[in-house]
C-alpha cells in the first residue's frame, strides 16, 4: 500500500523537523524548543525501540545490522566507504518507521520537534518549508570531538576500539569513516537543499538563545 505523500503531509502538520550535520547543535535545539513551547521532543534515535521491533532483516538490512553482525569489532573495523554507505542507508530505511512513529505521536495532540534522519528528498515530499529545518557545522568538528562528548554509546564504541588488538589503526579507520560522513559533499547538499539553514560558524561563543529564537520565528512559534 502506498500513502499519498499530500496525505502524509496533512497528518505530519504539526512536526517540526531539524535535520543537519554533526555537532550543529540539533539535539540541544530541540530540547529547547519543547521546553519553550510545549512540544514533544523526538531526539536522536526516537524511533529505534519501534524499528527494533517492526524492522525486517530482508527488507530493512542496514537497520538490522546490529542483529547480523558478528560482533562490535567487526562495526568499528568496516571500511569508511562502507561505514558512510550504512550511515546514510539507515536514514532511509527508517524513514517509514518515524512516519508512523510520529503520525501515532500526532494523534495524541500538541506539536512535535523532531532531530530526524529522514532524506532531504522524503522531507521535501511529506513537509513544508516552514516546518524544516537545517543545521550545520565544519566538518572537521565531528571527527576532532566524536569522542569528547560523555554519551553511553561513544563511550562504548571508544572502548570497543581501545580493546582491538591494533586500536590506533582502528581509530584511524574509524575517523575516516566519520570524515566521509560529514564530508563536504554531504555538507553541500544539506546547505543546498532549499531548505531554510542555520550555519555554526561561531563556536566559541553561546549561541543557543539566538539559534533557538531564529527557529522558534521560522517554526512560526513566536508571535
Amino acid at each position: 500500500m502506498n500513502i499519498e505523500n499530500n496525505i502524509l503531509r496533512y497528518c505530519l502538520r504539526n512536526a517540526y523537523f531539524i535535520t543537519g550535520t554533526a555537532y550543529a547543535g540539533k539535539s540541544t535545539m530541540v530540547k529547547m524548543l519543547a521546553e519553550r513551547y510545549g512540544m514533544t521532543a523526538c531526539g536522536e534515535n526516537y524511533h529505534m525501540a519501534f524499528a527494533e521491533k517492526a524492522a525486517d532483516p530482508v527488507t530493512q538490512p542496514n537497520l538490522c545490522y546490529f542483529r547480523t553482525m558478528k560482533n562490535w569489532e567487526e562495526f568499528v573495523r568496516r571500511t569508511p566507504e562502507e561505514y558512510e554507505r550504512w550511515i546514510y542507508d539507515v536514514g532511509r530505511e527508517a524513514a517509514g518507521i518515524e512516519v508512523v512513529e510520529l503520525i501515532s505521536l500526532s494523534a495524541k495532540g500538541g506539536k512535535i520537534i523532531v532531530d530526524t534522519n529522514i532524506p532531504l528528498d522524503l522531507l521535501h515530499e511529506i513537509s513544508d518549508y516552514d516546518h524544516v529545518a537545517v543545521m550545520l557545522s565544519p566538518g572537521s568538528m565531528s571527527v576532532e570531538r566524536f569522542f569528547d562528548r560523555s554519551d553511553p554509546e561513544k563511550r562504548f564504541l571508544l572502548e570497543v576500539i581501545e580493546g582491538c588488538e591494533d586500536s590506533e589503526a582502528v581509530m584511524e579507520n574509524y575517523r575516516r569513516g566519520l570524515a566521509r560522513i560529514n564530508s563536504r559533499e554531504h555538507y553541500e547538499e544539506f546547505a543546498s537543499s532549499g531548505f531554510f539553514t542555520l550555519v555554526r560558524e561561531d563556536t566559541d561563543r553561546d549561541t543557543r538563545e539566538e539559534v533557538c529564537e531564529k527557529l522558534a520565528k521560522h517554526f512560526g512559534l513566536t508571535d
